[in-house]
């Protein structure tokens, strides 16, 4: 059983709205995201938990260890692809207004502790 490449145009489908979606991130300031983006990041993790329960199926299946851990290492490449998408946006997005906004220290020490935590 080979697990098929996922369907690259749900990557692309936008929400009809313009609207921006704020959050915070500890109190720090308000994060205001494209939905057009948060979309495409949404669409690649569905792509990713449909890739995982792929791979859950090959090892009930018995599959050989070989073709498990190739799709293995595709979801981790797909995770560092959509984990660097964040990290571009982060630093082009919300580290700008925060610079703008006068409280850069504040997201460099953020951005830090989380790639502290991300990086091996």
């Amino acid at each position: 059983m080979a697990i098929a490449k996922p369907d690259r145009s749900s990557e692309d489908q936008i929400p009809s709205s313009r609207s921006v979606v704020p959050h915070t991130h500890d109190g720090v300031h308000a994060h205001v995201h494209d939905p057009e983006s948060l979309q495409r990041i949404l669409n690649r993790f569905a792509r990713i938990e449909g890739h995982i329960r792929g791979i859950k199926t090959m090892i009930q299946d018995s599959r050989p260890c070989p073709d498990v851990l190739v799709q293995i290492a595709a979801v981790r490449g797909a995770l560092d692809r959509v984990a660097r998408i964040i990290l571009d946006e982060h630093l082009s997005e919300c580290v700008t207004r925060a610079s703008q906004e006068g409280n850069i220290e504040a997201e460099i020490e953020e951005l830090k502790a989380a790639l502290d935590r991300f990086l091996p």
